[in-house]
């Protein structure tokens, strides 16, 4: 079955995105769709893009301001298509339905899983997850460990994962309670850290598996409700995450890191290579900070993940 190479928008103006409802006659008719449509024969995916979004909306996109944000491999059954996922916040002009279609602008958070079509998924994870992911570092108790949270949370990280392999279960308990409180006041997603068996008892919003935890499962271990996010370090782990039904992964090393000397980096191009081939989004995690978000990003991921850059 011959694979259909699809470009789509995700325009952003004014912290929301641009939005159309399918014709009730096209495939997966009546669900909503970014803008976006089949590269032509000699078409760039940036010159598919710019024509697509001109021709269904009206609005001029400049090409440079086109950023890569996934690319998904869905088999739909009848058809197998490639969506090749790009950003920009520079679209000019107003936005209207130049081929019938209603549009409207969404903010990311009022996207459902159930108002598109099923290989939309990831972009709607993608959309809603942040450019960082702050992993927390070492403390000596859980007292010392939630003051210092509380002092990092001024540098505003979209989402945090709560590591503390070194507590025992029950202090963890008492760490992830104290953190819920002093994240969800500050507006900031919470994921525990280890297995699925700590997860009762705490209002997270999620869990991110270590591989070792992950490695034992065959199913997704938490309900869709909640994040859920896995440690991975290759192709094979990725393609696990994804059958487990992760929302999005942490790939590393991508550079040297002190913490694991011995462990050979990865580098950019093998990680680009890697999440090309990933249908989830993907954070580029060692030896990394804030100034690599762009090259991350330029590498198809959805930003970095780390502990130094920020637990300091």
């Amino acid at each position: 079955m011959k694979e259909v190479h699809v470009a789509v928008a995700v325009i952003y103006r004014q912290g929301q995105v641009l939005i159309a409802r399918r014709p009730d006659s096209a495939h997966q008719g009546g669900l909503l769709e970014f803008p976006g449509g089949k590269v032509e024969p000699g078409e760039s995916v940036q010159m598919a893009l710019v024509r697509e979004i001109d021709e269904e909306t009206g609005l001029k996109v400049p090409p440079a301001s086109l950023q890569p944000v996934i690319g998904i491999r869905h088999d739909y059954g009848d058809k197998r298509v490639f969506l090749d996922v790009w950003r920009t916040d520079a679209a000019e002009g107003e936005a209207h339905g130049r081929e019938g279609q209603p549009i409207q602008w969404l903010a990311p958070d009022q996207l459902r899983d159930e108002d598109f079509p099923a290989a939309n998924r990831p972009i709607i994870r993608a959309l809603k997850l942040p450019c960082q992911l702050a992993i927390t570092g070492g403390f000596d108790d859980v007292e010392q460990g939630v003051e210092r949270l509380r002092q990092q949370l001024q540098h505003q990280p979209g989402m945090v994962v709560l590591r503390a392999p070194w507590l025992c279960a029950e202090d963890y308990q008492a760490f992830a309670a104290a953190a819920q409180e002093v994240c969800h006041k500050a507006g900031v997603a919470l994921l525990a850290h280890g297995s699925a068996s700590c997860l009762p008892g705490l209002a997270v919003d999620g869990l991110h598996l270590p591989w070792r935890e992950a490695a034992g499962l065959d199913e997704r271990p938490v309900p869709a409700s909640c994040w859920l996010g896995v440690s991975c370090h290759d192709e094979a782990q990725l393609a696990h995450a994804i059958a487990l039904g992760a929302d999005f992964v942490t790939l590393a090393p991508v550079q040297p890191t002190r913490t694991h000397p011995d462990v050979a980096a990865m580098g950019w191009a093998r990680f680009q290579a890697l999440t090309a081939a990933a249908t989830v989004p993907v954070y580029a995690l060692g030896g990394l900070g804030p100034d690599d978000v762009n090259q991350a990003r330029e590498a198809g991921g959805q930003g970095i993940a780390g502990i130094g850059y920020w637990w300091r």
